[in-house]
């Protein structure tokens, strides 16, 4: 069962400004890239179930996480239906990150008062969506889209809470325009936890980037308010 509520993981998805994605089938180098994050200033981490077996190895890192981690909220992502939805909240899952708007599953956690976070590509989906109760939708494939569609959503409901995941980077000029446009949040998979951090062990470089870049979105967020 979710430790944490929707309301609680959208406020520290808006808080914290980033939420991390990352997927292995090692559990160890899992452990590793989740106390890296963590020590970086993380509190949010997606776990983006792609490979056989993978709800086996989120098990292990949630329970990590519960154990060593305090205050680290585990979520699941590219999650396609409802069953593996159910599945992964069995297993602690804090938040469910889909692909597309998938209404089955938007059922199974509103029941649960899980946050659900589906990707949407139009103003028709992004509506749909609210009106089955997400708190934050996820923009993707974000680099499809950009910061103008983020901007232009913005104008007429400015209500709208908008994370992109795909087209986002630690670099200041991409995330300025992100921000600027009005996101509250972004994900960011292989821009921040690169294939390279993974093949040196490079958890400390890992720890610093991801610090690095939290503290970026700060400073980004600050001059705008």
């Amino acid at each position: 069962m979710a430790k944490y509520s929707r309301l609680e993981v959208a406020a520290v998805m808006k808080e914290t400004g980033m939420v991390p994605l990352f997927y292995h089938a090692d559990i160890e180098l899992g452990k590793k890239v989740l106390e890296a994050c963590y020590k970086g200033g993380a509190r949010l981490m997606e776990f983006t179930a792609r490979g056989d077996f993978a709800f086996e190895v989120f098990s292990e890192l949630n329970k990590y996480a519960l154990r060593e981690l305090p205050g680290m909220i585990m979520g699941v992502g590219s999650i396609t239906d409802a069953a593996a939805a159910s599945m992964f909240m069995q297993m602690g899952a804090n938040f469910i990150v889909t692909p597309s708007l998938r209404e089955d599953i938007a059922l199974v956690c509103n029941r649960r008062k899980v946050l659900w976070s589906p990707g949407c590509g139009s103003l028709t989906e992004i509506n749909r969506a609210e009106e089955l109760g997400c708190e934050i939708i996820k923009l993707f494939p974000g680099s499809t889209y950009g910061p103008g569609f983020v901007k232009a959503i913005k104008g007429p409901q400015p209500w709208t809470s908008i994370m992109p995941t795909g087209g986002v980077s630690t670099d200041e000029g991409n995330l300025k325009g992100w921000f600027d446009a009005g996101v509250t949040c972004v994900g960011m998979g292989s821009q921040l936890i690169g294939k390279e951090v993974l093949a040196n062990k490079d958890f400390d470089g890992l720890t610093k980037t991801v610090k690095d870049t939290l503290a970026l979105i700060k400073s980004i967020k600050s001059v705008e308010s």
